[in-house]
C-alpha cells in the first residue's frame, strides 16, 4: 500500500469526528494536496494496449457501489443499465477514500473480489483517479479498455487533474453539459450516457415518519455538506422562501434535509431561519428509499444550485411526481426543458419545471476544488419566490406541471433508451 493511500485510509477512520468540526473546504484542500503529491508520474505512463482476446467479453464496473452519496447513486444507475444490457458485468467494490457512509447493498449480488472482463468502467472521478491507480495497481489497466465515468459541475477543469486523462481510453458522462466541458481538455472519445432514473419509495415513510406537519404545503431542500454549501447554495432557497412567505404563514413550510455538515454550517443555516416557526430540519442519515420517500411527500422540491453535473435529486423528484423549482443552468436543464414545445422559462401548459433565471458570476476566491475566476450561476431569488407563491396558489398549474414532468422524464430517461446507447458503444469498442 502506498504512503498516500495509508494517509487517506487513516482519514477515513477519523472522518465521522472530523467532519463535525473541520469545514469541508479545509478537508478538500488537505485531500487535494495528498492526491496531487502522489500523481506526479501518472501522465507519462504507457499502458499495454487493449487485448480483446485476453479476457472474456464483458464489463468490470469499478468504484464505491455502497456509498450513500449522489456519486454512489450514479454508479448504481450504471450497474442497473449494465444489468439490462447485452453484456455480462461484475462490480469491483473500491471505496474512494476518505469516503462517506456505505450502507447501500442493492448491488451486492454483482460484487466480485477480482476483475475478469476486458472493458473497465472506472466510476471514479478525475480528482480521485490517481489514488485509484495507486491503490488498485497497474494490472487493472494493462491490456484493458479503460473508461472513466466522470461527473463534474463547472465549465473549467482543474489543471492538477489533467494527469487523470492518461488513465482512460475514453470517458462516459451523464450529460452533454459535462461532455462539452471535457472536450475542451482532451481529444479522447466522450460519450453521453444518461441515467435511467427511478426512485423507489415506501408508503410507510410518510410525514408522520419524518415528524413533519401534514397540513402544510411543503417545500423541500436537500443539502449534502460533501457537495459544498457554496455550490448547492441553500441560502438562496432560504432567502426565496422568506421573500415569498412571512414567518406568520402557517399553511406553508420549508423542510431542510442536511447531511455531512459541520456544526458551523448547520448553525449558520439555522441562524438565517431565526424567527421562522414554519421551518423543519431533517438531519439524520437516511436510506436511499427514505430519501426518495421524503421527496415524494414534499409538494415542491427546490434547488437553486450554482452548477450541477446532473441534478439527480431534481430528476428523481420529477419521477416521483413532485414539481421542481431549479436554476436554469447546467446539466439539469437537459431533462427539465422540452425544447420541442417550449423555448423560454415562462410558465405555461407545457411547463416541466419552474426554471429560475440566473447571472453567471466569477468565484471571488478559491472554494476547493473550484478556483477563483471559475464561473457559475447566481439564481434570481426574487423570481424563485414568485414561483413558490405561484405553485401554492395555482392548483391547476401545479397539477399540469406535475403530470408533464412525470411523462417527459420517464420517456427521455428511460431504461430502453440508455440501454441502447450503452449496447451500441460497447459493441463499437469490441469491433474496433
Amino acid at each position: 500500500m502506498s504512503f498516500t493511500k495509508k494517509i487517506l485510509d487513516i482519514a477515513e477512520k477519523v472522518r465521522p469526528v472530523i467532519v463535525k468540526v473541520v469545514p469541508q473546504s479545509v478537508l478538500s484542500r488537505m485531500k487535494a494536496k495528498v492526491i496531487h503529491s502522489g500523481a506526479k508520474d501518472i501522465e507519462s505512463i504507457k499502458f499495454e494496449p487493449f487485448s480483446k482476446d485476453e479476457f472474456p467479453v464483458g464489463v468490470n464496473l469499478i468504484g464505491d457501489i455502497r456509498v450513500d452519496t449522489g456519486l454512489g447513486q450514479s454508479m448504481r444507475y450504471v450497474s442497473n443499465v449494465l444489468e439490462h444490457s447485452d453484456y455480462n458485468h461484475l462490480i469491483y467494490n473500491y471505496y474512494v477514500p476518505p469516503g462517506y457512509n456505505m450502507t447501500d447493498h442493492s448491488c451486492d449480488k454483482w460484487i466480485s473480489d477480482k476483475i475478469k472482463y476486458g472493458i473497465n468502467i472506472f466510476h471514479i472521478n478525475a480528482s480521485e483517479m490517481p489514488v485509484g491507480f495507486m491503490a488498485l495497481g497497474r494490472e487493472f489497466w494493462d491490456k484493458h479498455y479503460n473508461i472513466g465515468f466522470w461527473l463534474w459541475e463547472m465549465q473549467e477543469f482543474p489543471e492538477e487533474w489533467m494527469p487523470s486523462f492518461n488513465l482512460v481510453d475514453e470517458l462516459w458522462v451523464p450529460s452533454d453539459y459535462i461532455a462539452d466541458c471535457l472536450r475542451k481538455y482532451t481529444d479522447k472519445p466522450i460519450i453521453t450516457m444518461p441515467y435511467p432514473v427511478v426512485a423507489p419509495y415506501e408508503e410507510s415513510c410518510d410525514r408522520d415518519f419524518f415528524n413533519l406537519p401534514k397540513d402544510k404545503f411543503m417545500f423541500l431542500m436537500m443539502y449534502d455538506g460533501g457537495s459544498g454549501m457554496a455550490r448547492k447554495n441553500p441560502l438562496a432557497v432560504i432567502e426565496s422562501f422568506k421573500m415569498a412567505f412571512g414567518p406568520e404563514r402557517d399553511d406553508v413550510c420549508l423542510v431542510i434535509k442536511l447531511k455531512e455538515n459541520s456544526d458551523k454550517d448547520i448553525a449558520y443555516i439555522k441562524e438565517n431561519m431565526k424567527g421562522y416557526g414554519n421551518v423543519y430540519f431533517v438531519d439524520k442519515n437516511l436510506s436511499r428509499t427514505e430519501v426518495n420517500s421524503l421527496m415524494k411527500i414534499a409538494d415542491v422540491y427546490v434547488s437553486l444550485h450554482r452548477a450541477e453535473g446532473f441534478g439527480l435529486t431534481c430528476a428523481e423528484s420529477m419521477v416521483l411526481g413532485t414539481p421542481v423549482i431549479a436554476t436554469n443552468y447546467s446539466s439539469n436543464v437537459e431533462f427539465m426543458t422540452d425544447v420541442s414545445v417550449r423555448k423560454t422559462n415562462d410558465l405555461d401548459e407545457n411547463s416541466l419545471a419552474c426554471l429560475v433565471d440566473y447571472k453567471l458570476i466569477p468565484l471571488e476566491t478559491d472554494i476547493p476544488p473550484y478556483k477563483r475566476g471559475y464561473m457559475w450561476a447566481d439564481a434570481d431569488v426574487k423570481q424563485a419566490s414568485t414561483f413558490m407563491r405561484r405553485l401554492v396558489d395555482d392548483k391547476e398549474l401545479y397539477d399540469i406541471m406535475k403530470d408533464n414532468a412525470f411523462r417527459f422524464i420517464n420517456t427521455k430517461l428511460s431504461m430502453d433508451k440508455v440501454k441502447d446507447i450503452m449496447n451500441k458503444r460497447i459493441s463499437e469498442i469490441m469491433e474496433s
